[in-house]
């Protein structure tokens, strides 16, 4: 996957989504009614995803919001959103986490991010919509796999030691476009873990990562004043989305749930390679 990532980023055209001129795009972009048509289902989802599945379909937010906006300010107008959804998610399952997961997969998250900030400035729009797509197609290529099976075990647990590559890979996805659920699931989907544990341990980890993200995301001027105020705007619906995530985790069967995102998550993911072939 890394060997995927770095021949895509040695396209050299430098993206820098927060220039003057980007940034003094702010205000259209709040006054399209596309973005709102975007955005808040996506911010919806992703509270959904976070609070009721482990944080893995909140994959599809950045693609759909992407169809409007540049895929990396997208990421930077998520994340402050994600922070907040963290705060709540920790306390619905507080005390559920599987501790020695969370201490293999923590640091390595963290190389991933580092190596996320480091090639930030050779990411061309067209690689990170590129990149953003072949994840989403992965996962939901891994999750109709799965589905084969009757459950984890039977697919076979694999060592904690991997979780050093799906912690980094998680690490390094979620820096790009906020999707480190898909090497997260596949490591902890293959580990002895009830569902509630599974929950809880990715809300921990993506805790961590996302609060972890804000210094370099403010440091490559992310986190600008238009950003910002978009967050502001679409925050009210990040409680909404994770309270509805707990009452499906407690109430409703997630199988016609998943069915539905991932779906929608392979036909978001098709026109991000689309776009994102042409503009290479």
């Amino acid at each position: 996957m890394f060997a995927l990532f770095f021949l895509l980023f040695s396209i050299k055209t430098e993206f820098r989504p927060v220039s003057k001129s980007a940034a003094g795009q702010g205000a259209d972009l709040l006054s399209d009614p596309m973005f709102y048509a975007a955005s808040i289902p996506a911010v919806l989802l992703f509270g959904i995803a976070k609070g009721g599945f482990g944080g893995g379909p909140g994959v599809a937010a950045v693609p759909l919001m992407a169809l409007v906006m540049s895929p990396v300010q997208a990421a930077a107008i998520l994340l402050p959103i994600l922070c907040l959804m963290d705060l709540i998610s920790l306390w619905a399952y507080r005390g559920k986490w599987v501790l020695p997961e969370l201490r293999t997969l923590i640091p390595a998250s963290m190389l991933g991010i580092l190596a996320g900030t480091l090639l930030f400035g050779y990411m061309s729009a067209a690689a990170v919509k590129l990149i953003i797509g072949l994840v989403a197609i992965l996962f939901t290529s891994h999750y109709w796999l799965i589905q084969r099976h009757d459950s984890s075990a039977a697919a076979g647990y694999i060592a904690r030691g991997y979780g050093i590559l799906g912690g980094a890979a998680a690490g390094f996805t979620s820096f790009v476009a906020h999707a480190g659920g898909p090497p997260i699931s596949m490591y902890l989907l293959r580990r002895p873990l009830d569902r509630t544990q599974f929950v809880a341990t990715a809300v921990v980890f993506f805790a961590v990562v996302n609060y972890a993200k804000l210094l370099p995301y403010g440091w490559l001027g992310q986190l600008s004043a238009d950003n910002l105020g978009a967050s502001l705007i679409l925050a009210p619906f990040a409680p909404i989305g994770v309270g509805l995530g707990v009452w499906l985790h407690n109430n409703v069967s997630d199988r016609w749930f998943f069915r539905f995102v991932y779906v929608l998550l392979f036909v978001v993911a098709l026109k991000l390679i689309s776009d994102g072939l042409r503009g290479l």
